[in-house]
């Protein structure tokens, strides 16, 4: 019979012979060591980039100037000095064919060393012999381990003046104290050249790491930039951004990303000459001294960029990608439009087959008797539904002028009131500093968390509106778990602005098919190129100038566009200060970094996802929030800004997925006591407070914390009282509790301007959980 195409395979792997199964494996093994060793001879070399890398001092009294004297001392090299930006110069070595690019890191500036990382070849840690790394320096590892750690080296400069014996106590004690933070590293001492020498050997060889949010974009960080203000406004025009291309094949229709700055598009890309090539031209009137010749470059590198540029290419304004981030939303979309002709034809075809005959008095029109209605019960029962209809309608202004300007969120009467006894202006006077006032405050947020862990999700039912009213809202659910929830049904106007994926997993992994291909055309990856960046503020040449870096990412397809992102993150240990949903936290999201006000709901494999109104200490939780598309994988780091400007990492994961129909439900749960117990039945009081609330939640099942299960039977007399049937008698100290439901959805509080940090430092005002005392 006929042999389907799947078994051919397996067939075939069944025919080899062991000596045959050998050498396939043999030849793999082959091609992955070559790959591995293609890789570290591209990287540094003529045809590649040259080998980025980026110092990082981890203790106040790190002495990065020593490290760079050690490293620009190199025999039989050339050292290229970057005016302008200290701690940045290049190294060339024509006798090992490799070119470098030492950059370091500012000091205490957390976005910088961020911004570097993520386009860095290898991280060179500089510690102190003695400590090794500061508090501060122990937040950055922190930072830099959840965003995605390249390939480093630990390089512990000075120690000479202690004596031989302390020498090697101190080193004993600090490999012992990196053994944690980095197992199996190696710790290089940087006291001498050939010691310099030995570090550098190492970073050459040693197997690269590799970042997935970066290699699937290409990347550069600038070596020169320089801006030419447009016609209209000295406050907008082109950057002219020089640098290395890395990681893939930058097309020039594609969008760029400037690392702190936003999404912009390029008019062109230019081929300047490289300015790091492996033979350079020997300055006439500089003299060469100890086999090592230093070169100045210009400000900007505009020497560089005005001789010999030749045009690689132009954008397409047919192919290149639009920044249109927001779908415009039509209001009169859902309005009924001017019919058609068969519409037209349907409807009076309609009209005939429905045609009657009435009575009506002498010069009525046609329209007029339509609505004559012949039965005056019809009539009757329309006049009801118009009251009823003005019923509701009253009960809905009394309610909303009852509950006065309520949030949107319907946060709970309980937790209002609480913060309003708690923070209230007679308890202060005017000696109170504000850390004082800080503390309080934080002393209540401590009290909301450690009741919202001891009762989750109960609420006291208000007295003064009705609760068919205060919850009109929420729904009961037969099965959390198995109950059906549509997640097109009542979706606020927001989602009218997002873009959605059909089917987001093939869209992704069709685009990182074709990256593998290697399909894109444009500038390869070590060309050394600029790019014409339009319409960019003048800001980012400003921080550029003043020694900031400046870091480039292009984009994917969609990459521009806003939809609902989901985070998986757990809180770091560092930190266990409450967080609020609905708080405003900075994300910083593989190469993009954003402010916006996450709702938080639980990790689950079903269809509907609890809301939690904190963040948990214990458990793993996802974060919901409007934001640009971005494919996975790609790390997320959430930090929370201090008054004083500080921003503490409090939570790190990844993204999860790109999903508005993810369905995060908020719980509220009524709460009533028995008052009277009989055999499986019992009166309860205290969930209501009229008749009428108790017949409207009569079909919602109730449960107690005891486990029983039971349904309200009937309502007893006017005060809220009811009648409930159990699977089991309750016991006298069981509580009643009945769960209602609502789907919520987050904030549209996107803010791409995220503030430059204060320098870091250890809080040591954080009130520890155990002093929290509950009344």
């Amino acid at each position: 019979g006929r042999v389907s195409v799947k078994a051919q395979p397996r067939r075939r792997l069944r025919d080899l012979s062991r000596v045959d199964r050998r050498h396939q494996a043999l030849q793999l093994r082959r091609q992955r060591k070559e790959a591995v060793l293609a890789e570290k001879r591209s990287l540094g070399s003529r045809d590649g980039p040259p080998h980025l890398v980026v110092l990082v001092p981890l203790h106040s009294r790190a002495a990065a100037h020593d490290t760079l004297r050690l490293l620009q001392s190199q025999d039989s090299a050339v050292v290229r000095v970057d005016e302008g930006r200290a701690g940045s110069f290049a190294l060339l070595c024509p006798r090992l064919k490799q070119r470098w690019r030492f950059v370091t890191a500012p000091a205490g500036d957390l976005h910088a060393v961020l911004d570097l990382a993520k386009v860095a070849d290898s991280l060179l840690f500089i510690l102190d012999p003695a400590d090794g790394w500061d508090s501060a320096g122990e937040h950055c590892l922190s930072c830099l381990f959840t965003q995605g750690l390249p390939s480093y080296a630990l390089a512990v400069p000075g120690g000479t003046d202690l004596p031989p014996k302390k020498r090697i106590d101190a080193r004993k004690k600090l490999a012992k104290a990196i053994e944690k933070r980095f197992p199996e590293a190696k710790l290089f001492p940087l006291n001498t050249e050939q010691e310099s020498s030995l570090l550098l050997r190492h970073l050459a060889t040693q197997r690269q790491r590799h970042l997935a949010f970066r290699d699937r974009r290409a990347h550069l960080l600038a070596y020169a930039a320089e801006f030419v203000p447009g016609q209209e406004s000295d406050l907008v025009g082109t950057l002219k951004v020089s640098g290395f291309v890395r990681g893939q094949t930058l097309n020039v229709n594609s969008l760029v990303h400037i690392v702190g700055h936003g999404d912009f598009q390029m008019s062109q890309v230019d081929a300047p000459p490289d300015p790091l090539t492996l033979n350079p031209r020997v300055v006439k009137g500089q003299k060469r001294s100890q086999d090592m010749e230093v070169q100045d470059d210009s400000v900007n590198g505009t020497d560089e960029m005005e001789e010999d540029v030749k045009v690689l290419m132009k954008a397409d304004p047919n192919k290149q990608e639009s920044l249109q981030s927001e779908v415009v939303p039509d209001p009169m979309e859902g309005e009924q439009t001017w019919p058609t002709e068969e519409e037209l034809q349907e409807a009076e075809a309609s009209l005939k087959a429905n045609r009657r005959v009435v009575k009506v008095p002498k010069g009525t029109s046609k329209y007029q008797a339509a609505w004559i209605v012949d039965d005056g019960e019809e009539g009757n029962q329309e006049d009801d539904d118009d009251e009823d209809d003005d019923t509701d309608d009253d009960m809905m202004e009394e309610a909303v002028s009852q509950e006065g300007e309520s949030s949107e969120e319907e946060e709970e009467p309980a937790e209002e009131e609480c913060e309003t006894m708690t923070i209230s202006e007679c308890l202060r006077d005017d000696q109170y500093d504000e850390k004082v006032e800080e503390d309080e405050q934080m002393l209540e947020r401590y009290k909301q968390e450690r009741m919202d862990e001891m009762f989750p999700d109960e609420v006291d039912t208000p007295r003064d509106v009705p609760a068919r009213v205060r919850f009109q809202k929420y729904r009961g659910l037969k099965s959390f778990r198995t109950s059906p929830w549509d997640p097109k049904e009542n979706l606020p106007r927001d989602y009218a602005r997002i873009f959605q994926f059909q089917d987001f997993s093939r869209t992704r992994k069709h685009l990182f098919r074709q990256i593998e291909k290697e399909e894109t055309e444009g500038a390869s990856v070590g060309w050394y190129v600029t790019l014409h960046v339009c319409n960019v503020p003048v800001s980012v040449m400003e921080s550029f100038r003043e020694g900031k870096p400046l870091v480039l990412f292009s984009l994917l397809p969609h990459e521009q566009k806003m939809s609902v992102l989901n985070f998986l993150v757990r809180r770091h240990p560092s930190n266990s200060e409450p967080v609020r949903a609905k708080e405003e936290l900075i994300f910083h999201c593989g190469f993009r970094r954003f402010r916006a006000s996450p709702l938080f709901s639980q990790h689950t494999s079903a269809d509907k996802h609890k809301l939690e109104r904190f963040l948990r200490l214990d458990a793993a939780l996802v974060v919901t929030v409007y934001a640009p598309i971005t494919f996975p994988p790609a790390s997320v780091l959430l930090f929370k800004q201090r008054s004083n400007g500080m921003h503490d990492l409090i939570a790190t994961g990844s993204l999860l997925s790109v999903d508005p129909d993810r369905i995060v439900i908020k719980r509220l749960v009524l709460s009533g006591h028995p008052f009277k117990i009989f055999t499986k039945t019992a009166v309860v009081r205290y969930m209501f407070f009229n008749r009428e609330d108790v017949m409207w939640f009569k079909p919602v099942e109730l449960r107690t914390k005891w486990g029983r299960r039971g349904h309200i039977k009937e309502p007893l007399g006017t005060h809220g009282h009811m009648k409930c049937h159990f699977d089991g008698q309750l016991k006298s100290q069981d509580t009643v509790l009945l769960n209602l439901y609502k789907r919520v959805f987050p904030k549209w509080t996107y803010d791409p301007h995220v503030p430059e940090p204060v320098p870091w430092v250890r809080s040591e005002s954080a009130l520890p959980v155990q002093e929290v005392e509950m009344e």
